[in-house]
């Protein structure tokens, strides 16, 4: 009786010393930041085609142990307020100017990482088919957000048809119009109902090839294009000020870089669509 006592209080000992170091190693798992906690699932907001592609591309491309789960967002405000938020690790949906002055309106920590892309932006007629054609007093829409504005503006000075202030580039406004020949009329409209105003009959509107698109119109049918050689409003890869040195947004970064998203753009832009933003590599 005592030896089979014994046996089992050995047998007792063993078995919650067994559980005792399996219970240290999944702490240690957790702690070391090991794939028990999460934390190889990277979570990036985008919006809608080509960004939503790029990001799924970049996904198969990560280097293990590193997952990419997109989160897709309806508007330009979300992608944001829910990487501000710490709700997601990185977003996909904005140039480095948009992103400035929403970190001024909301005093922001978000940080531009890499520029993948320069969509190729420009004006769109129903009427018009080329600048000679375009009759004074037209009505021009632009986007009503202030950094989408100020390009709009900009890319009517680039074709000599309207002059802004000196000095007045990324922050323009209708305001700073110094001359305006043509006597436009201009419309702020949101920047994802351009493609309503097209349709509506609006004379002259600018827009994004990816919203263009659905209207089956590219950027071969706009009556004027922008000229942006410094990708200044380039698609960026947008991260925190806390989180862009990790290990997990480093990996992110070179995925965005990756020979696979290359190719993608390189195939987008023969279409004319946009032009890559960087060598495979950097």
């Amino acid at each position: 009786m005592f030896k089979r006592n014994l046996w089992f209080i050995v047998l007792s000992v063993m078995v919650f010393a067994l559980a005792a170091c399996g219970n240290g190693e999944e702490e240690t798992e957790e702690e070391t930041g090991g794939e028990a906690s999460g934390d190889t699932e990277i979570q990036v907001a985008s919006q809608t085609i080509p960004m939503t592609d790029v990001v799924e591309i970049a996904g198969e491309s990560i280097e293990e142990p590193y997952s990419v789960e997109m989160i897709e967002v309806a508007d330009n405000i979300q992608y944001n307020e829910a990487l501000l938020n710490e709700e997601v690790d990185a977003n996909f949906a904005q140039h480095e100017p948009f992103m400035e002055m929403f970190n001024e309106e909301r005093d922001g920590n978000l940080v531009a990482l890499q520029p993948i892309y320069n969509a190729i932006v420009g004006y769109y007629s129903p009427v018009y088919d080329s600048i000679e054609e375009i009759e004074d007093g037209a009505e021009v829409a632009i986007p009503s957000d202030a950094t989408n504005e100020a390009r709009a503006l900009m890319v009517l000075e680039q074709n000599d048809l309207i002059t802004l202030a000196d000095g007045v580039t990324y922050d323009a406004t209708v305001d700073d119009i110094e001359e305006n020949p043509r006597d436009f009329t201009f419309t702020h409209v949101d920047l994802l109902n351009l493609t309503s105003s097209y349709e509506d009959g609006v004379e002259l509107v600018f827009n994004y090839p990816t919203y263009i698109d659905s209207i089956g119109l590219t950027p071969d049918d706009a009556v004027f294009l922008e000229e942006d050689e410094d990708n200044t409003f380039a698609i960026t890869l947008v991260a925190r000020e806390d989180n862009q040195d990790s290990e997990e947004i480093q990996a992110l970064q070179e995925a965005f870089t990756s020979d696979e998203v290359y190719e993608f753009l390189s195939d987008l832009e023969e279409e004319g669509h946009l032009e890559p933003a960087f060598e495979p590599g950097e």
